[in-house]
């Protein structure tokens, strides 16, 4: 069974997650703190085979070139967000503490999909709104979802930032994570992680006034 392991970066707390089997793992969104970030990969004993991004805001991406530099893996990206890697307007890193120009991603996904890398095998499915390349990882194994900053413990992610597509946040949540079943665990992008069925129950956004 996979294991997560969530590492907090950063000034804005963005989430790092190890997602983890035997000797194996996945970094998904390395924001800041390389340091950090490979201490706990040594502690847990493992060996990352890929870096995957829920998409491509500046404190999601801070650690990328470091990591991908020090351990020769590829990293995984939506086609939308490609180019945002190497622009610091795209990736709003002009407006963080500095900019960041990281090298274009080796594998661009195909949402929706279903990716395996090594014992690893996930579904990509798109959830746009907060950046229009925004997508989530679902693995079955684990019973979890990896939201990006689409869908938070209580909230949802901003849509007021440049390339944010507000019309989309909503339904693409909807559509693609809380269809999920109710036991899912959902590991996003900043703050506590929470469940399908908690955000379902009581997250303004989604939750159904009751008739009278």
């Amino acid at each position: 069974m996979i294991q997560v392991k969530q590492i907090e970066t950063g000034v804005l707390q963005e989430n790092c997650y190890i997602v983890y089997k035997n000797n194996d793992a996945l970094i998904i969104d390395p924001g800041d703190e390389t340091s950090k970030i490979k201490n706990e990969l040594e502690t847990l004993g493992v060996t990352p085979l890929a870096i995957l991004l829920t998409h491509t805001h500046y404190d999601h991406i801070g650690a990328l070139e470091d990591l991908r530099v020090d351990y020769e893996i590829p990293v995984y990206v939506s086609p939308e967000e490609q180019e945002w890697l190497g622009d610091p307007k795209l990736n709003l890193s002009i407006y963080g503490t500095h900019k960041i120009r990281a090298n274009s991603a080796d594998y661009v996904f195909e949402s929706p999909e279903t990716v395996t890398i090594g014992p690893f095998t996930f579904n990509v499915v798109k959830t746009p709104g907060h950046s229009p390349g925004g997508i989530s990882f679902i693995f079955e194994e684990g019973a979890c979802v990896f939201s990006g900053d689409a869908l938070f413990k209580g909230s949802v992610g901003r849509t007021d930032l440049p390339g944010s597509e507000p019309e989309k946040l909503i339904p693409g949540v909807e559509e693609q994570l809380l269809t999920l079943p109710d036991n899912y665990t959902v590991y996003p992008g900043h703050l506590k992680s929470t469940t399908v069925d908690y955000e379902k129950r009581t997250n303004p956004y989604f939750r159904k006034r009751e008739r009278h």
